[in-house]
């Protein structure tokens, strides 16, 4: 074997100029696959870990039928306090499970005194919330001299941008908002303006926040209740096996019909943006298909030529009883080695390209925050893969030439001209 790999070697060295144009060829396409792998999945990662750091949450647990109906924002689909202690035992013991927060959804009508409009409120537990969401923080601006522990205090509302903006609300002013009770009575209480929260894409990016102790005063809510459970796992790749575990424990907590109590989605089917992430997939396969094509086409074109230009020399290695099966194995090691030499090279230059990329730091913006730092980076196991596949290419665009050369009669071979 040794002895075929390096005849295959001087073969291909036997045409520098075809084996480097080749060579380098298949290296671009390797090169171009790991910098847009580490690129895209870098912004993948920065894009989901905006969404479900700063507002979303990874997974959310409701009320069995709130999620298709949440556009209504229905109070009667809240959670009891007795619903809320059996989830909280389900995510108590789950090791995976991180943190998790409570949440009161509620629509109301917030007035300046001067003009009215609608606003979707999402109600939470500060210290809690900043478990599940840590970013929450950094979509807000506050008054310069308000140095702030706390998220929100009672007695406060955080509002979106664009309704601030619109009304000519600014912080510190008061405002009043207004709730249709669940049992179709309305309530109004007066707040102080906080701060200002940006509006990102979601169903909840346009929402204003307050304090859940006020969601309870507004609505009058006789006993606690939440609309949902906001829930963050120690370790993100673990999401769907963790969800699974989750969706299997809720499911055996049973309402008055028999049907499961709860309901649980990860932030997959809560945001558009998954769908954002499914093109960043499509489009990395899509790169994979044509580096594979690049490889495919320039290797096969090689070694049709390399059997074309030495039929003499292949009849005369079978004249002298070099058996068929010899003939193949050394034009496919040939391909082989081609693939080897290039998935070698285009792994060095393109882990230089990515380390380059990390010196000089890409930025971008992302609503307020401008200052977004891309990180592109691959991973070994995506490295042997692309190895893999460049590798088995390889061998198979070098079997028609290879089974061409092994099946030549000597005699025929040897007149050829």
């Amino acid at each position: 074997m040794i002895r075929i790999f390096k005849i295959a070697v001087r073969n291909l060295m036997r045409y520098k100029r075809r084996t480097l144009l080749t060579a380098l060829l298949i290296t671009l396409g390797v090169l171009m696959v790991i910098l847009f792998s580490g690129l895209s999945g870098s912004f993948k990662a920065m894009m989901i870990g905006q969404i479900t750091d700063a507002n979303l949450s990874q997974i959310q647990i409701h009320k069995k039928g709130y999620v298709a109906s949440m556009d209504s924002i229905p109070l009667n689909l809240n959670l009891n306090r007795k619903g809320y202690t059996k989830i909280e035992d389900v995510l108590k013991s789950h090791p995976s499970v991180d943190a998790w927060a409570p949440r009161i959804k509620l629509g109301a009508m917030l007035s300046n005194y001067s003009e009215t409009t609608n606003i979707r409120l999402n109600a939470i537990d500060p210290e809690k919330e900043v478990k599940v969401c840590p970013a929450v923080g950094d979509r807000m601006t506050f008054g310069e001299k308000d140095q702030r522990k706390e998220l929100i205090r009672p007695g406060e509302v955080i509002i979106p941008d664009k309704l601030a903006k619109g009304m000519k609300i600014r912080q510190g002013d008061t405002v009043v908002l207004v709730a249709n009770n669940k049992d179709g009575s309305i309530n109004g209480l007066n707040f102080i303006v906080a701060g200002i929260t940006e509006t990102v894409v979601g169903p909840q990016g346009k929402e204003g926040y307050m304090h859940i102790k006020d969601a309870r005063a507004l609505l009058r809510m006789e006993q606690p209740e939440i609309t949902e459970v906001a829930v963050r796992l120690n370790d993100f790749n673990l999401l769907d096996p963790v969800y699974e575990d989750l969706k299997s424990a809720l499911d055996k907590f049973k309402n008055e019909k028999g049907q499961p109590a709860f309901e649980i989605h990860t932030w997959e089917k809560l945001s558009p943006f998954y769908n954002i992430a499914r093109m960043i997939d499509l489009m990395s396969a899509s790169m994979k298909l044509i580096m594979i094509s690049i490889v495919l086409i320039s290797i096969l074109n090689v070694m049709i030529m390399s059997v074309y230009e030495r039929v003499r020399e292949i009849g005369t290695m079978a004249a002298i009883g070099t058996t068929p099966g010899k003939i193949m194995a050394l034009f496919l090691t040939e391909g082989f080695t081609l693939g080897l030499i290039s998935i070698v090279a285009g792994n060095i230059i393109g882990l230089g390209g990515i380390f380059i990329l990390n010196i000089y730091k890409i930025r971008f913006s992302f609503g307020q925050n401008d200052n977004l730092l891309l990180e592109p980076s691959v991973s070994f196991t995506e490295l042997l893969w692309l190895a893999a596949i460049v590798l088995l290419i390889s061998v198979f665009a070098s079997l028609q030439p290879a089974y061409k050369a092994s099946k030549m009669e000597p005699a025929d071979a040897l007149r050829h001209v």
